[in-house]
């Protein structure tokens, strides 16, 4: 009498067991049940992680594209700001109306923030209408002036640069003096030649004065800090500038249109 395979029985019982199982879940997940509503749910959780991990990634490789994106809107934004405050400032004084300001976007291809004599270079030049000595601005503040032109690209002074001045005003009719970079952070000027008479308070505002043939006026620059006596005859205050040098990427080129015609009257 041939032998009975003791091993299909239990062959068949594991299948007929997996077959209920799996009858048993598709009843459960398709009715009302809470076991049917913890399934689904845990699906449809898998599904939200797997669909957020793959826009996530799409999102991190296109993040560049979307900030350069915004800091150019941004740019241009603060560009039409600066217009209409020249206008404004222009309106009362008729004799300088001739000082009008053309903004031109830049990109910052190269920039150095740890030495004496920073300088960055811009993808703007002569083609581009730059001259030398036009300003270059962010919505922060004064970030250089332009030394150097070539046809496409322009190398400019930053104002973290020991050699750079301009001139600032401590509140919107404060007293004005040439402000300097401390030499020491990056976000550190002084502001010089402040009369002891005048009084501010820490905290107030700093303005570039439009003084200068090269900024419009009322740019803000940072905050007014302590103050220590030069002299006997001056006070000279720390300014924690608002500009972050570090993240600098998009700048606006400002060139007076009138600068020429100014010059010319200077003996």
């Amino acid at each position: 009498m041939p032998k009975r395979n003791s091993t299909w029985p239990t062959v068949i019982n594991a299948a007929i067991f997996l077959a209920m199982e799996i009858v048993a879940l598709n009843m459960i997940a398709a009715g009302p049940s809470l076991q049917g509503l913890r399934i689904s749910e845990a699906a449809h959780r898998f599904m939200g992680t797997v669909w957020g991990g793959t826009e996530a990634v799409k999102d991190y490789f296109s993040l560049r594209e979307t900030n350069d994106s915004l800091m150019r809107e941004n740019m241009l934004l603060h560009e039409k700001l600066l217009r209409y405050a020249a206008a404004d400032s222009l309106a009362d004084k008729a004799a300088e109306t001739e000082g009008d300001f053309t903004f031109t976007p830049a990109k910052i291809l190269k920039i150095s923030n740890n030495k004496q004599h920073n300088f960055l270079i811009i993808n703007r030049g002569s083609e581009d209408g730059i001259t030398g000595q036009s300003g270059i601005i962010s919505d922060k503040g004064v970030v250089g002036i332009i030394d150097a032109v070539g046809k496409r690209h322009s190398y400019a002074l930053s104002l973290l640069n020991s050699g750079i001045s301009i001139s600032a005003r401590i509140g919107m009719e404060g007293a004005v003096g040439p402000l300097v970079w401390d030499g020491e952070r990056s976000d550190g000027a002084l502001l010089k030649e402040i009369p002891l008479q005048y009084k501010y308070s820490p905290g107030d505002t700093v303005y570039t004065s439009g003084y200068s043939s090269i900024f419009p006026p009322d740019i803000p620059l940072g905050v007014a800090g302590e103050a220590r006596i030069i002299n006997g005859a001056t006070n000279e205050i720390r300014i924690r500038l608002f500009q972050d040098f570090s993240t600098l990427r998009y700048v606006t080129v400002v060139t007076n249109n009138g600068r020429g015609a100014m010059e010319e009257l200077i003996p």
